[in-house]
């Protein structure tokens, strides 16, 4: 087992010399300060961080990956910026798309979902499923405490600040017949 860092792409290992050991052989990086573009919705806030161990199977690696960060991002009830701390988890077969000795094409057996491949220089490159991971674990509305109040329905503004005693007489002039209207007690 030997620990190094990745070179170039920050989530991208040459693995040549892994796939030349025997099966059981595994390899350990430290991830640290790494940004990825998450798209157009979604923004990091803190850079990826974590471990990645990859290990040799008798077909590929097995790529176990955890790595932390946060998300810049809104309270969905008050609207305040705020940071969503994330973490994942990776856990997925990689195979070579070249055999290492021959240079032939390998194919995935038929009726296989396509799994995660290595580049054509045996290179393993994670920037997507890591991409994918974090978009998979956004929160779907991210609150800023667990007991947010929002914002007032009236002026708009955050519940939690400042005084909210709006008048209750203002109403729809459509409905100020019912402002009298008692239920029969029956």
């Amino acid at each position: 087992m030997t620990a190094g860092r990745s070179v170039g792409e920050p989530l991208t290992w040459n693995v040549a010399g892994l796939l030349t050991e025997d099966p059981g052989a595994t390899r350990d990086y430290d991830v640290a300060g790494v940004t990825i573009d998450l798209g157009e919705d979604l923004r990091l806030a803190d850079p990826i961080e974590g471990h990645v161990r990859l290990s040799r199977t008798n077909r590929g690696l097995l790529v176990n990956a955890h790595l932390t960060t946060s998300l810049d991002t809104e309270c969905s009830r008050c609207l305040r910026e705020i940071e969503v701390p994330i973490e994942i988890s990776i856990q997925e077969e990689a195979l070579p798309l070249v055999d290492l000795h021959t240079g032939h094409p390998i194919h995935a057996e038929p009726g296989e979902d396509e799994p995660l491949r290595l580049t054509d220089h045996h290179e393993l490159d994670l920037e997507t499923p890591v991409r994918e991971a974090i978009q998979l674990a956004e929160p779907i509305a991210p609150l800023c405490r667990e007991d947010c109040p929002g914002l007032c329905l009236v002026c708009g503004n955050r519940l939690d600040e400042g005084n909210h005693d709006h008048p209750s007489d203002d109403i729809d002039p459509r409905l100020e017949a019912l402002r009298n209207f008692k239920a029969d007690e029956t």
